[in-house]
This record gives structure tokens, sequence and C-alpha cells, in this order.
């Protein structure tokens, strides 16, 4: 395994991270399984991952729980545990942005126990909350971090305005953004529109603060894998039917440009394309740990077989230009 550094921490954090939104349960995910998802984790930590990026709305609490159970009897310290506050629910599971000193209390509490442990590496607050200001939420986070119960603050989905002013009141020691090969500058995730273009913004912010960056959905939430068909990829329960880039009328024009990255990759690097598409990613220094999620053993092993090759200046280039041509829902730097 792949090592990287930053300036905002003293720990070194594997290439590959495991996200673990994939743990959240059937309701969210199809080929949920409980033994898989504690097995896979362990695996990851044999083969030298560390970063597990995990948060309580992945499948309302499940996902942590799972997290818990799989380290629980290992050494602490050699996992570096990424959890989220900000997105609650109610008793009818209908979600909210709450980044209230007394929401963010009560959630640590919720995700320490879930997760078994006294402390968690990096807290992130996961999406902005219009209704209250940076600085109360920052507050909080600054309290907890004096008491011990996280280490790090993170933001995610935070627009580098937001991002600068949470640093005028404490360091901000990562961001975490959707991006991938083809959404390089997103405008939406799941239709919810996204206040900052990852390429373009964050990643000079990171560059410039020194801050980790830990690119979510590199793998286009399984597009990128390779592996989808025309048609048919998720029953109607699995959450990748909200994507409406995955289920609507953007994906034949991206089904036709994942065909054309298979292809190059298969004649012109000789890689399969969830191997390529996570080494694009590592090509960007400013990319600290990619967080891949993984179901079971065989995605996990495909993915880390990206740690034993990088892209080289001449590929990287030829990918871009491939995505350039297809225009796809102008997720490309202007």
């Amino acid at each position: 395994m792949n090592y990287r550094s930053v300036k905002s921490m003293d720990d070194k954090f594997s290439t590959l991270g495991l996200g673990c939104w994939a743990f959240s349960g059937e309701v969210v995910w199809d080929g949920y399984d409980e033994k898989q998802s504690i097995a896979t984790i362990h695996e990851a930590q044999d083969m030298g991952i560390n970063v597990f990026d995990v948060a309580p709305v992945y499948g309302f609490g499940l996902a942590e729980e799972i997290v818990g159970k799989s380290l629980r009897n290992r050494p602490r310290d050699k996992a570096f545990i990424a959890s989220k506050c900000g997105l609650v629910w109610d008793n009818e599971f209908r979600i909210a942005n709450n980044l209230s000193a007394q929401s963010i209390r009560s959630e640590v509490e919720d995700s320490l126990r879930r997760l078994q442990t006294d402390y968690i590496d990096l807290y992130q607050m996961h999406w902005p909350d219009p209704s209250t200001p940076v600085e109360a939420s920052m507050e909080v986070l600054l309290e907890l971090t004096e008491q011990g119960k996280i280490r790090h603050i993170g933001v995610s989905n935070f627009s580098v305005a937001l991002s600068e002013e949470a640093m005028k009141y404490g360091p901000i020691a990562a961001q975490q953004s959707l991006y991938n090969m083809v959404e390089r500058n997103a405008s939406t995730y799941h239709e919810t529109p996204l206040s900052y273009r990852t390429e373009a913004e964050i990643l000079p912010l990171c560059a410039r603060s020194g801050q980790a960056f830990l690119p979510y959905s590199p793998l286009f939430q399984g597009l990128l894998s390779g592996v989808f068909s025309p048609k048919g990829n998720f029953s109607e329960n699995d959450i990748r039917n909200h994507n409406k880039k995955l289920a609507g009328d953007t994906f034949e024009q991206l089904y036709a440009l994942v065909e054309q990255l298979k292809q190059y990759c298969k004649e012109g690097i000789n890689r399969p394309l969830n191997e390529v598409a996570i080494n694009w990613l590592l090509y960007r220094q400013e990319v600290t740990s990619v967080i891949c999620g993984a179901q079971n053993a065989a995605q996990l092993r495909s993915n880390a077989k990206a740690m034993e090759w990088t892209l080289s200046k001449e590929h990287y280039e030829a990918l871009n230009k491939i995505v350039e041509q297809h225009k796809v829902d102008s997720e490309q730097p202007n």
C-alpha cells in the first residue's frame, strides 16, 4: 500500500481509502451482507488501508455500527476513522441539515457509541447548514477537539468561501468533495446543487492550505468500474436510482463515454477502467486518499490493484481528452 501525508495532519494516509456507505444495508444498496461487510473491512486493514470514511446518515447509523464491530478488537491507532455530522433524521427517516451546537454534541456521542471508540480522527461537517452560522459550528467542534473526542475538523461539500470563513475560527484539516474522471467540476450530486467546482476551486484551496483532499464517488457510484450494462443495473431500492445521471437521460451519453474509456484502457494502458480511474485521481498530488467503496473483498482487491502501478502523463492527458470530447453534462473545466 502507498501512503501520502499533508501539512494539516501528522498522520500518513493510505492512498486507497475505504468508503463505508456501501455498508448501509439492503434498503440502500443492492448486495448488502453484514458478514461480508465486516470481512471486507478486515481485509482492507490487513492490506494496509488505514482510512475508513463513514457517516451517521449512511444506513441511519448502520454503517457506523458495522465499522465499530469490525475494528473494535483491532489496534485503534491503525485505523484513521473519518465520520461526519450535520445530516440528521426523524422517526420517519426524513433527513435535514443541522450543524447547530446542540445537534453536533448529540451526534458525536451517538457516533462514538456506534463506532465503539473514544475518539474520531476526522470529524467532517457533511453538508453546509444555511440556518447555522459556521462560527457556531466551529465553536463546538473546537470544544470537542479540546475534549479529545475528535482529533481533526474537516468539511465536505463546502464552497471555498464557506471553507475560508470556517478557517477564520479554527484549523480545517481536510476537504471532501465529489470528484472523479468524469465529474471534475460537477454542478450537482443526486440533484443537489453543489456550491463548489472541485478541480477549479477545491484542489487549489487544498494545495495552498496544506489540507487533505478526499474525493468521494471516485468510481461514479460504480459507473467507472466498467461493469454497467445499458439498462437494468440496480433494483428499485438501490440509492443510485436517485442519481439521474445514472438512471436518467444523461446515462446513455455516459455509457457511450465509458465504453470508449474502457477501450482506451484496454488497448492503450492494458489495465481495467476501475484501476485507471483510481490512478487518474492519484495523478493529482492534491489527492490524499481515494475514498473508494467496496461491498465485498473481491471488489476491494480489484480496486487495490491500482496501487501496483501509476498513470503516465501521456495517458492522463489522453483520458482527459476523451472525456472532454463527450462534453457530458458540462462537467469539464471551462
